[in-house]
Formats: C-alpha cells, structure tokens, sequence
C-alpha cells in the first residue's frame, strides 16, 4: 500500500468517515448463510463487506484430557489459501492462520458457550471431540469477526450424528435431532486504531493502514469474555474503555443475527 493511500485514509478517519462511507463505529454489511455444507454437523458463511468465511463443524469419539475427564473436547484450525488473497501461501498453517483460530476458538471457550460436560459419553475414556474449519474464500479485512460469527453460527445450529454404542460407530449419514449443546452466543468485534481514531471492523486497506487493533469478544450478558491485541502501538486506558463500549453495543445487534 502506497503512502498517499495511507495519508488518504487517515485523513478521512480523522474527519470522522471512511473509503466506503461508513461511520467510524459503522460495520459492513453482514449477509449470513446458514447450513451450506450438506455434509458436515453443523456449518456457515458469513460475508463481512467482501470478507467471504465458510466454517464446518464435525465431530467424532475421542479420548478427554486427563485433566477434564468428563467434559468433550472442542478444536479450532483455519487454512487461509491462496485463492482467497495473493499473498497467502500454501503449506503449513501461518502465524496470522494460527491467530486466527485461537481468537475464534478463545472467544468460544472462554464464553462457556458449549457445555462440555454434555458431550461426555464414558467418563475418562469417551467424549465427542468437536471440530471447527474455518475456510477462507475472499479476504478483504477483519477475518476475526467474520470467522468466530461463522463458527458461532455453525454451532448454534449442528446436529449431532446419529451413534451406536453398542458398535461404537458412527452414521454421518443420519443427523440426529439431538442440537450440539451450545448455550450462548460470544460476538468479536475488532477495532484498529489509525491516528487518534478508533474504526470498528476493518476492510483490507483499513488494516494495512492501522497502529494496532483490539478485539473484543463478549457473552449474551455483554461481559467480556476474551481478548487479542495486534499491532505495536498501544491503546490508552480511555481508548480501550471506548472499545469495550463500542463492542458490547455493536456485539448486541449482531447476535440478534445468529
């Protein structure tokens, strides 16, 4: 991005607008798509401006932790391939891929929003084990948000398969009515700052252009659940304070979404 670019932008945020004429606080249009993916338990699509997320849910008998014997077990990974954006690269996971999913995989966890305890099937020895791929089709800035409402979504809505204990198979093939057992909606909202100015869910241009970002990820209740911080400028006491605001109130109108 070239510096014109970059003085543009920050002079228009300075003035209290952006590119595409949003307000500073202002999200991109938000189109959910729900169930997609036939085969999968649970999956969804989320378009965030030109930001376009797909994330499937599967699920499987596994082993708990030894320390959590009685409670599921949820994994998180997103693959960010080069037909999304140019200067994505194919191999092993990136360090922004990797982000990606903790923050995602962050705010679930740390919301509570699954009851693990429910996905126990034998104490000590079986539990459903919970996948989440986060695939990217197009990237145009703040895959954060739109990955965690995709997976939130996906979640909300799976099935689990139908399972034979006496086997110990699983039928893919036949969704059982019984829902995943997820119990709240934990909503992202990323923030970046450019200048003296705080703008809520970046587009690619935004994000080449900012200090540092902060994303704020809250429960139903509008408490804060989880955290991330990137870029290498810090934030004032004031303009973290400002962002917990803005996040709990735009977290509020998009969760009415799922």
């Amino acid at each position: 991005m070239n510096r014109l670019d970059k003085e543009y932008i920050t002079n228009m945020s300075s003035k209290g607008t952006r590119m595409d004429g949003r307000k500073l606080d202002e999200f991109r249009k938000i189109m959910i798509e729900k169930k997609p993916i036939e085969k999968a338990e649970g999956s969804a699509r989320v378009k965030l401006g030109k930001t376009d997320v797909i994330v499937g849910v599967k699920m499987g008998i596994g082993t708990p932790f030894p320390d959590r014997p009685d409670e599921g077990v949820l994994m998180t990974g997103a693959e960010l391939a080069p037909l999304a954006y140019s200067k994505f690269e194919t191999g092993p996971p990136r360090a922004d891929a990797i982000e990606l999913a903790r923050v995602v995989d962050r705010g679930i966890r740390e919301s509570g929003a699954i009851d693990t305890k429910k996905l126990c099937i034998e104490k000590w020895k079986k539990v459903w084990m919970v996948s989440v791929d986060i695939q990217i089709i197009n990237f145009d800035g703040n895959l954060i948000d739109a990955a965690s409402l995709a997976a939130v979504t996906a979640l909300w809505d799976a099935r689990l398969p139908t399972y034979d204990k006496k086997t110990d198979t699983i039928d893919y093939e036949k969704k059982t009515t019984k829902k995943l057992p997820v119990k709240s909606k934990p909503v992202a909202v990323t923030i970046i700052k450019i200048g003296d100015n705080l703008l809520v869910d970046p587009n690619l241009k935004e994000e080449e252009t900012m200090d540092c970002r902060l994303t704020v990820t809250t429960k139903d209740d509008g408490n804060l659940c989880a955290l991330q911080k990137g870029g290498i400028s810090g934030l004032s006491v004031e303009e973290i304070q400002k962002a917990f605001e803005i996040s709990v109130k735009r977290g509020k109108e998009i969760r009415k979404k799922i």
